[in-house]
């Protein structure tokens, strides 16, 4: 691959990146204008959210197998075609309805397109060092566009309306198309089987998993509740029984049996678990609860978010200074502070408190998930890095869903939302505490180097 083409399918896996992730936050500040213009009542705007987050996270495990696979340009490209396709169906929803199964189709594509953008991305490492760098700059495109998510949104709904924050993605997603089919070149990472029936057991699991914890706050022991868990249950039996007896399972044992690979997969969930959790929460407070528009909502969100590009960058560099443990740590402790903080903002009329609370929850965020992410990847053989990444997200969208979800009732309602704020953010809090104390569970174990490699060493310095 030459030095031209290494830079394209960079270029292309950070827009990959910056799309995806944009979606995750830029739909927050549409849904004062969702509620108004499509009648949507509270459970259907968090299902604006959730639908995206849903498909993703059922669909994730199974992508990151169809990047190993398939090859990561095949993959890269059929997730940007879903992708933007089904953006265009949400710029035209005419129901709240239309719209969130378009959103579920939308999160299908993007779970193809982060496994295989992250693959990408780090196709061209040679040694750990650049890898890292390479993740961090991934991340950072991750991080400009959750950043940009709510400033990007406020803008196109105070210029058209709604519909424009769906049409940027084709607007981006077309010229992107073009330009892989013309110039990437194809990444394979290795001959492996695909395993049907485990993606379709651990999508059934997943699926039910998510559609459960969503509605059972609200519905109760609805048969849909009921039919959902069922199905969950059913998936992992399924799932457990398949992996069990096929030559090539969907989650290779080597991703699974490293105990910082687990670790870290639980605290990527706790993580989205509490922020996407609060960007909810804080979106409706300051529209539904203060009155603010949003352009006004998106730029209050800048603090949060635009520090998260920043300290993207400074990931790769302070991990090679202190550690991953020392990063994780300080990063967490952090971002458990600026939560407390927040929640005492959140009693205060005055926006000061909370844009400084919003600072250091911001620059923390943006520490701990590069970091997390080389860690997930670096604790598995090159040849599972799609795999490993795509279990690792899973567990991020997971938690992103039940953070929305739980979220939604602890808010209460538009009289009461000033309370239910500082509720949610306290519990994300635990949240990040939990996290905090995950970071202690593997101070020693299986290192793999990019060559393959193994070794075991003190991870106070890795």
């Amino acid at each position: 691959m030459t030095v031209e083409h290494r830079r394209g399918v960079v270029v292309l896996a950070l827009v990959a990146a910056f799309m995806v992730y944009a979606d995750g936050t830029i739909v927050n500040v549409t849904l004062a204008q969702l509620a108004t213009h499509l009648n949507g009542s509270r459970a259907e705007l968090e299902w604006a959210i959730n639908a995206y987050t849903l498909s993703f996270a059922a669909v994730m495990l199974g992508a990151g197998a169809i990047t190993d696979t398939l090859g990561a340009k095949r993959a890269f490209v059929a997730g940007l075609l879903i992708f933007t396709g089904s953006s265009a169906v949400c710029a035209l929803a005419t129901s709240m309805l239309m719209l969130n199964l378009a959103r579920l189709v939308q999160g299908a594509g993007a779970a193809l397109l982060l496994p295989s953008a992250l693959v990408l991305a780090t196709a061209s490492a040679t040694d750990e060092h650049t890898r890292n760098r390479l993740v961090s700059w991934w991340a950072a495109a991750g991080g400009v566009g959750m950043a940009a998510g709510p400033l990007l949104g406020g803008g196109l709904v105070a210029l058209a309306d709604w519909r424009a924050v769906f049409a940027v993605n084709v607007v981006i997603g077309i010229p992107a198309i073009i330009w892989s089919l013309l110039a990437m070149p194809s990444v394979v990472r290795r001959g492996r089987r695909l395993d049907l029936a485990g993606m379709a057991t651990a999508t059934v699991l997943i699926g039910g998993l998510v559609f459960t914890l969503i509605e059972a706050p609200g519905l109760g022991w609805h048969p849909a509740v009921i039919t959902a868990a069922a199905l969950a249950v059913a998936g992992l039996a399924g799932f457990v029984l398949v992996e069990r007896s096929v030559r090539e399972p969907l989650l290779p044992p080597g991703v699974y049996s490293d105990r910082r690979f687990v670790a870290t997969a639980v605290q990527g969930g706790l993580f989205n678990f509490a922020f996407y959790g609060v960007l909810f929460a804080l979106s409706l407070m300051l529209q539904q609860g203060r009155g603010f528009s949003a352009l006004v909502s998106g730029l209050l969100f800048l603090p949060l978010t635009g520090l998260i590009s920043l300290s993207n960058l400074c990931s790769a560099p302070l991990t090679r200074r202190f550690g991953r443990p020392v990063i994780l740590s300080v990063g967490y402790a952090v971002f458990a502070i600026a939560l407390l903080g927040l929640a005492w903002a959140g009693t205060s009329t005055a926006l000061w408190p909370l844009v400084l609370a919003l600072i250091p929850a911001g620059f923390s965020s943006g520490l701990v998930v590069p970091t997390m992410t080389t860690q997930a990847i670096g604790a598995v053989e090159p040849t599972l890095h799609g795999a490993a990444s795509a279990a690792f997200n899973t567990s991020r969208q997971i938690g992103g869903a039940i953070g929305v979800a739980t979220f939604g009732p602890l808010l209460g309602t538009s009289h009461n939302l000033t309370s239910g704020f500082v509720t949610c953010v306290l519990v994300a809090a635990g949240a990040a505490v939990l996290a905090l104390l995950l970071t202690a569970v593997s101070r020693l174990s299986r290192t793999v180097e990019p060559t393959g490699l193994v070794r075991t060493r003190n991870l106070s310095r890795t």
